[in-house]
């Protein structure tokens, strides 16, 4: 089976190379020659867990081939994937006028029957507006269908290989089939394509990441509550992900989600239900929570200091969005570097694989560090963004020795409280408590009298 992915960013390039991977001859196709080229020599343009690996085998092997030849792609395929991006509008809604664009010329070059599948994540009704799009501008038989990817970056790969679930939304039985065969490698244990309505496909997308990022801002609501009762998050998240209707799993608290798809499609799914006249307030809390995050952490860090920033060098560790990934997009640790270099602050950044895209985006404003120690050196205060693995047992007095002063801003929630008090440091995270000796007592009045660090009460 012969098939073209048009467009090889993320969810394109990892969906051609695992296809590949199962013997299925794939055509990868992008108007960028200069990516196409490298692409061809096995460069992978961003940092993906194995993704390089499987590229550079599957185009030794035969199987996996680049182009900027669109017509010549289609021409040779019986599916063809459009795997473009939708980028947001100023209002929040997801554009698809490129998605609009490659199908207008994808029925140019149409020379048989085709099934052309909108891969990309789509607002409800986009599919059609594909086929409607293909159906002015040729006379060749042709079926839609939807095929919304559920890859986690930093796990693509395996989430492809080894999937818990595949969409697959159509409006005939024939074309189901046939890409149910396409999967039939990655469910050999178990079948586990859903086959839906084009609709509910496309809906179903939006549906899961707004129900992953809700989970998330739902805990960091609770983690503000327990910093001004007293309580512990992450004794509570350890007790309600004990309710097995409830489950372990994006139960973190933190300064907020961010990426190319959380913060992208609950916006674009509040817009959905707008243009329906429709509001939905869960959605648009979340996205409201998700905001407010970062401005509640930051106000920690300025109430620390008490909004002087001059003269001081912060310490960065982490800035992608989340590990395993060297994707900016979206990442809190933006946020939080602007705000510093608006203070006046001087500002040494460390992250394993992301470093290269912070120098695109902030150039000479920031210093670059060869190790997470090196961030530290004569550091006024360290700021954790990303919970990579590197960060998570660092050699703490090697930590405080090279900082001026011990004092860490945990936006993940790395480490233990009483311990990293134990060892020396200011520590503040979300959700932890900032009292020490404080009764276990709910009342207004015992939680304001034992209150002893230098945030106010009312940075919260």
């Amino acid at each position: 089976m012969n098939i073209a992915i048009i467009g090889t960013g993320y969810v394109g390039l990892v969906t051609g190379s695992c296809f590949a991977s199962s013997g299925t001859n794939v055509i990868g196709v992008d108007k960028d020659k200069n990516k196409v080229k490298g692409l061809l020599e096995g460069k992978v343009p961003f940092y993906e867990p194995g993704l390089g690996d499987l590229v550079r085998t599957n185009i030794a092997e035969g199987r996996l081939h680049f182009t900027s030849d669109i017509s010549d792609a289609v021409e040779k395929s019986l599916i063809v994937f459009i795997a473009v991006g939708t980028p947001p509008n100023s209002d929040g809604s997801a554009d698809v006028g490129l998605v609009l664009d490659v199908a207008r010329s994808i029925a140019e070059f149409m020379n048989e029957y085709k099934i052309i599948v909108t891969k990309s994540t789509v607002p409800v009704g986009t599919t059609e507006m594909v086929r409607k799009m293909i159906r002015e501008n040729t006379d060749k038989e042709f079926d839609v269908a939807s095929n919304p990817e559920f890859l986690k970056e930093g796990s693509a790969v395996e989430d492809f290989l080894k999937p818990d679930r595949v969409v697959i939304g159509i409006d005939k039985a024939s074309v189901g089939n046939t890409l149910k065969e396409l999967y039939s490698p990655f469910m050999r244990s178990a079948d586990r394509a859903i086959v839906v309505s084009i609709r509910s496909a496309e809906l179903s997308k939006y549906t899961a990441n707004a129900m992953l990022a809700t989970r998330i801002s739902f805990m960091n609501e609770i983690a503000n509550l327990c910093e001004l009762v007293g309580a512990d998050i992450s004794e509570v998240r350890h007790v309600i992900g004990a309710d097995h209707r409830i489950g372990r799993h994006f139960l973190f608290p933190g300064i907020g989600y961010g990426g190319s798809c959380f913060p992208k499609d609950v916006k674009a799914l509040i817009r959905t239900a707008q243009d329906r006249d429709f509001e939905l307030k869960i959605c648009k809390a979340t996205d409201e929570v998700n905001a407010s995050q970062k401005t509640l952490f930051w106000r920690k860090i300025e109430g620390y200091f008490g909004g002087g920033f001059k003269d001081k060098r912060i310490g960065v560790w982490g800035l992608s969005f989340k590990p395993r990934t060297d994707d900016l997009r979206e990442a809190p640790s933006i946020y939080f570097i602007e705000k510093l270099l608006s203070k006046g602050a001087e500002i040494t950044v460390h992250d394993p694989v992301a470093i290269k895209n912070a120098k695109i985006s902030f150039g000479k404003k920031l210093k670059y560090a060869e190790s997470n120690y090196d961030a530290c050196h004569g550091a006024d205060a360290l700021i954790i963004h990303t919970e990579w693995n590197e960060y998570r047992q660092p050699d703490f007095e090697r930590v405080k020795k090279l900082m001026r002063s011990p004092v860490i801003f945990d936006g993940r929630n790395l480490y233990n409280s009483k311990t990293m008090k134990k060892l020396g440091f200011s520590y503040f995270a979300v959700g932890i408590n900032d009292f020490e000796n404080i009764k276990l007592d709910n009342s207004k009045e015992s939680v304001n009298s034992k209150r002893t660090n230098k945030v106010s009460r009312k940075t919260y």
